[in-house]
């Protein structure tokens, strides 16, 4: 368990203490894990707005991405976050292969037989 998805459980927490599936959840994470025990009760939580994530896909490996994540206004307590990576990386071009290859499969799977 990372420290990142603690944080937003601790966050999502702070949005709705009463929510009673988030208690549940904590609560079984609690006795379950030392790690998370360990990690809740620090109370580190940090909103990152921007930073980089790192992800393993099976098919291209570790990716490291930049994030960026944004209130939307429009509904509140939603947010999106958008993910890239640096024109001419290596992780822009796994991220290129896997735009391909998903394209691929598309077509490959709307080719009547």
């Amino acid at each position: 368990m990372t420290t990142f998805t603690v944080a937003m459980l601790r966050t999502e927490a702070g949005r709705d203490p009463y929510d009673r599936a988030l208690t549940d959840l904590v609560g079984e994470l609690c006795t379950r894990s030392e790690e998370f025990r360990t990690r809740w009760a620090d109370h580190d939580v940090r909103l990152h707005s921007t930073g980089i994530k790192q992800f393993r896909h099976p098919v291209v490996g570790d990716l490291d991405l930049n994030f960026e994540t944004m209130q939307l206004t429009a509904d509140p307590g939603l947010v999106m976050t958008l993910l890239s990576a640096p024109a001419g990386s290596a992780d822009d071009d796994a991220l290129r292969l896997l735009a391909s290859w998903a394209v691929t499969r598309e077509q490959a799977s709307a080719t009547p037989e």
